[in-house]
């Protein structure tokens, strides 16, 4: 059977995600296909090649992803994602979709044509470099002769690749809607993330009945760029998928 892991964008709370996998894995739960955008591409990336939940998260701990010390010097952006290939090349020695242990498909978006691009073959670093490459605070990539960007401007729960070929579908949503106060949009790029956030969290919430699980941690007051909490946000990812998987035994025992 086919099982299709679907993993959105949030920024650091993505680190949920890799939480989620280890509860998955642990109760014999084990996604053969992965659609991300965002984060979600590139934790599903490091997955779908292989490496364990806690290798995934050291990765994260170590590399400073959404800091700008790797600065976009003449492009529109104030960290350049490509300047952190380097650092993926260590865990993608070859760097391509074919080296993957499982499918894995990735959301991105040609800023040129304003079109949703899904990458799943060829070249696999720059495409999720690409689709987490936030607006306004990361310059966009080049892939194939065109710019691409966050792949939650137009997607980030990515359902729609994995519903031809799997015959169950997880999603893990790590980008809740709240409210908040004034004093939570003092810079630019609080309103900036604010208003993505708005816009595709009415997208993605639509899509959560086509999901046979959905987990769905409560991560409401952790920021999208949050690197302090990293092993706390990993543990809300576990314990939230545990429960939801007991929940599911108790609801099936019952009704069987």
């Amino acid at each position: 059977m086919n099982i299709g892991l679907a993993l959105s964008g949030g920024g650091m709370k993505g680190i949920a995600h890799i939480g989620a996998i280890k509860a998955l894995e642990e109760n014999n739960i084990h996604p053969t296909h992965i659609s991300g955008s965002s984060m979600g591409a590139m934790v599903g990336a490091f997955y779908a090649s292989g490496y364990s939940p806690e290798e995934i998260a050291d990765f994260f701990k170590a590399v400073p992803l959404f800091y700008p010390t790797r600065y976009a010097f003449g492009k529109p952006g104030i960290i350049n994602p490509e300047n952190f290939y380097q650092d993926f090349k260590q865990y993608f020695p070859e760097d391509n979709f074919k080296a993957l242990q499982k499918k894995l498909y990735i959301t991105a978006v040609d800023m040129l044509t304003g079109n949703l691009k899904v990458f799943d073959e060829g070249e696999l670093i720059k495409p999720f470099l690409a689709s987490s490459a936030f607006p306004g605070l990361c310059s966009p990539v080049a892939v194939n002769g065109s710019l691409y960007a966050d792949g939650g401007i137009l997607d980030n729960f990515p359902l729609s690749p994995l519903k031809l070929e799997c015959d169950q579908i997880i999603g893990v949503y790590v980008s809740p809607i709240n409210d908040i106060k004034t004093e939570n949009l003092k810079y630019a790029v609080d309103v900036l993330e604010r208003a993505i956030r708005i816009n595709f969290s009415n997208a993605s919430f639509q899509k959560f009945s086509q999901c046979d699980l959905l987990i769905h941690p409560p991560l409401s007051k952790y920021g999208m760029f949050d690197k302090n909490h990293i092993d706390e946000i990993f543990n809300i990812g576990y314990e939230t998928t545990i429960n939801k998987l007991k929940e599911m035994e108790k609801y099936l025992t019952l009704v069987g």
